[in-house]
């Protein structure tokens, strides 16, 4: 029987967002349409378990355009690609289908219209992250533009830029918006003409789960987080609940848990990554109702209704 005692809380919302939806719908019915192999230019989101499935449906996740053969058909992963990706697919005719995340793609756009207009760019972002390769590799005009990662605090105190009175700021969409902010704080103290998007450029779904964290953190004594280590917005999560003062760990599967953890622990929460798969946190959630003996209720209410529709050819 469940303990009154003991609860595990479900957060909301939490789990798969509009463009990783999106992206997996891509990537499936791409293999319904066409059949097998379909190539994908990286992973198509950061989960360790959706990429496996889509593996074994017969996708082919490769890193560099030239390991796919010719008459092929492309995928580009939910994080966006470079322009000189872009170009190469398209140089050799293969057919191709963008996955790019359309609020990441709005990022891109940005800078291209900064570069445009010959602004010096600021780019908030983890350096290595795909996302970040693929919105440095769409500035143009490199003559009359320059483009600058950020990744903390330290470096917005160091930067020095070119043209700092002809500046413009993007950032990553899968970031923290605490720590973004602070950083975009010292920049705007640094550069005072610094252009800012007119809308954050955090994504909505990073947002609403890590108000979500910020919540449930207060009221938990350890946070799980479900998605994979690669995965930026997950590793958000779980900073954030420590942050708040909560013990947190991120975890693909119930397997990964440390239970000695636990003891103890009488509020559980579990949240997940915008790429985790909801069926994840339910196998986890029962599994830990199974062990605890806890009962298993949903924090907050989940109002997110967007949705982004796929290309015309896979509708």
């Amino acid at each position: 029987m469940p303990s009154d005692s003991k609860e595990i809380k479900l957060a909301n919302p939490r789990g798969f967002c509009a463009g990783v939806d999106r992206a997996i719908d891509i990537v499936n019915k791409a293999l319904e349409i066409y059949g097998s192999p379909v190539y994908v230019k990286h992973e198509v989101v950061h989960n360790k378990h959706v990429v496996e499935d889509l593996k074994n449906r017969g996708a082919v996740f490769v890193e560099e355009i030239d390991e796919i053969p010719d008459n092929s058909l492309v995928i580009f992963s939910a994080h966006g690609v470079s322009d000189q990706v872009e170009e190469t697919t398209k140089s050799r005719n293969l057919q191709y289908f963008d996955a790019t995340c359309p609020l990441v793609t709005k990022v891109h756009m940005e800078v291209v219209r900064h570069a445009r207009s010959e602004k010096d760019i600021i780019l908030i972002g983890h350096e290595g992250h795909p996302e970040v390769e693929g919105t440095m590799g769409r500035h143009i005009n490199k003559e009359l533009s320059n483009i600058y990662l950020v990744q903390d605090e330290s470096e917005a105190l160091k930067i020095n830029v070119s043209q700092p009175d002809n500046l413009a700021l993007v950032t990553q969409t899968t970031l923290s918006v605490d720590d973004t902010k602070s950083i975009i704080g010292i920049l705007k103290e640094r550069f005072p003409n610094i252009k800012v998007p007119k809308k954050d450029d955090i994504c909505y779904a990073t947002q609403n789960r890590q108000d979500a964290v910020k919540q449930l953190a207060l009221e938990s004594d350890y946070m799980i987080v479900v998605g994979s280590k690669n995965s930026s917005n997950s590793n958000r999560l779980k900073e954030l609940a420590e942050k708040c003062g909560c013990k947190s760990v991120l975890i693909d599967g119930f397997e990964d848990l440390n239970l000695s953890e636990l003891d103890g622990c009488n509020r559980i929460s579990i949240t997940a990554g915008a790429s985790a798969p909801e069926e994840r946190v339910q196998e986890i959630a029962k599994e830990l109702q199974k062990y605890t003996g806890a009962l298993i209720n949903e924090s907050g209410e989940d109002k997110e209704n967007i949705f982004f529709k796929l290309p015309p050819l896979l509708r």
